[in-house]
């Protein structure tokens, strides 16, 4: 690995159980532990931890916190009550997404932020830059470790761990509360499109809980299953799906955008991108066979290239390749049909709405 690449505070129990270690982000991350469909399967039948502890955490407090949230942010903070988050984005003065945040409110003027591990410097330094003397902004990714339970077993299994019950804990809520003489954190959130919840605790305690949660029977999980789940789950990620130059218009992200609560950044050019049609528009994507598809591939309509796929994998649950991408109108609509190229071959590909590349439980596989 370079000598720049950066490890989390369980790099250590990932080598002890064999996992396969790659560079992600800037840092070196599990990317399967016994196999990548095995893992996916293990988080949608029972439960799967995965180490997140390479995103960011930061906490914003004062009194200006709030209304500097409001102000960068596209949900609307001043809404929050205590004890509850939402997701929401950072967007830049041209409607582009800065990154995909969650903010939860842990207190009257005190937020905990997460951003994703390749942006926490570049989100820091937006942050600083139009924060008054009336806010703190304090970065707590270094003293702290994270690991996310997702399944429909999560929460009992975490909560036995714990010592709490997590069940009245609501969607997108968060609770702090004593664990081994240290304050654990317990936010019910995740990006596999399962119930779950993630825990953040003291950096030094990190490899206790990792172990105990095992020891409660969740199975690890690495970098591939939780890329599988969240395409599944049509959730998107920074430098696929969106990025600077895409707005949450074309990535079908306005249901995070508050546009009545006033002004913030990029609210005018997002505005202007609602009253015009997108040049493009993100779908999901479902492929004829086993062929996977993968970010890059072009995407076609008789001679025309009509998009490209943002982000592809193989899906257990349908038992074929699925993806998203971006596609020009009209060749967004769903039950379109569209090829991708791959390596001079076209393969048809099914267009769907992005919300139903994962099949509930029990549906038939087409």
């Amino acid at each position: 690995m370079s000598e720049e690449m950066r490890s989390t505070c369980l790099a250590d129990e990932h080598r002890a159980l064999g996992a396969r270690m790659v560079p992600f982000a800037g840092w070196e991350m599990p990317v399967q532990y016994k196999g990548i469909i095995e893992e996916v399967l293990a988080v949608r039948g029972q439960a799967g931890a995965f180490d997140i502890s390479h995103m960011g955490r930061v906490i914003l407090g004062g009194a200006g916190a709030t209304a500097l949230l409001d102000r960068l942010t596209t949900n609307h903070v001043a809404s929050l009550e205590i004890g509850a988050g939402h997701y929401s984005m950072l967007t830049n003065e041209g409607g582009g997404i800065i990154d995909d945040i969650i903010v939860y409110r842990t207190g009257q003027s005190e937020f905990l932020v997460v951003v994703n591990a390749s942006n926490t410097e570049k989100d820091l330094a937006w942050m600083r830059r139009h924060a008054g003397a009336d806010v703190a902004i304090t970065d707590t990714s270094d003293a702290t470790g994270m690991v996310a339970v997702q399944g429909p077993e999560a929460l009992a299994a975490a909560g036995r761990v714990l010592g709490q019950s997590l069940e009245g804990l609501p969607r997108f809520g968060v609770a702090s509360f004593e664990w081994r003489q240290v304050t654990v954190t317990a936010c019910r959130t995740g990006y596999t499109g399962e119930d779950g919840v993630e825990v953040i605790v003291d950096a030094q305690e990190s490899a206790v809980l990792w172990r105990a949660l095992l020891a409660a029977g969740v199975a690890p999980c690495g970098l591939g299953a939780r890329d599988a789940l969240r395409v599944e789950a049509g959730y998107p990620l920074y430098g696929h799906e969106i990025d600077d130059e895409h707005g949450p218009v074309g990535a079908m992200l306005m249901w995070a955008v508050c546009m009545d609560k006033g002004d913030f950044v990029g609210r005018d050019a997002i505005a202007e991108a609602r009253l015009e049609a997108p040049a493009e528009r993100l779908v999901g994507l479902v492929a004829a066979g086993r062929v996977v598809p993968r970010q890059g591939y072009t995407i076609w309509s008789a001679d025309e290239c009509v998009g490209t796929v943002t982000s592809g994998a193989f899906s257990p649950m349908r038992g074929c390749g699925i993806a998203m991408g971006y596609l020009r109108p009209p060749h967004h609509v769903r039950g379109g049909s569209v090829q991708m190229d791959v390596r001079g071959r076209r393969h048809e590909l099914q267009v769907i709405p992005k919300k139903e590349l994962l099949l509930p439980k029990g549906a038939p596989v087409a």
